[in-house]
């Protein structure tokens, strides 16, 4: 599912973001939301979020159970 829009994101989804560190080599981590940072209803590089391991990066997809 597409991390640019909001609505496809909740707390407690497992999520595949881009951190600051890898948007040169698109480089993906997988965890779980705690946080969702972004105020705006889209973003054009990715929803930004705060997983609960505290790393903070743009959603690229969305895994819903």
């Amino acid at each position: 599912m597409d991390g640019r829009k909001r609505s496809n994101i909740n707390p407690g989804d497992t999520v595949d973001i881009v951190l600051k560190k890898d948007q040169r080599s698109g480089n993906l981590t997988r965890g779980i939301v705690r946080d969702i940072l972004t105020n705006s209803s889209e973003h054009p590089h990715g929803i930004k979020v705060r997983l609960e391991d505290g790393q903070v990066g743009r959603v690229k997809s969305v895994h819903k159970v």
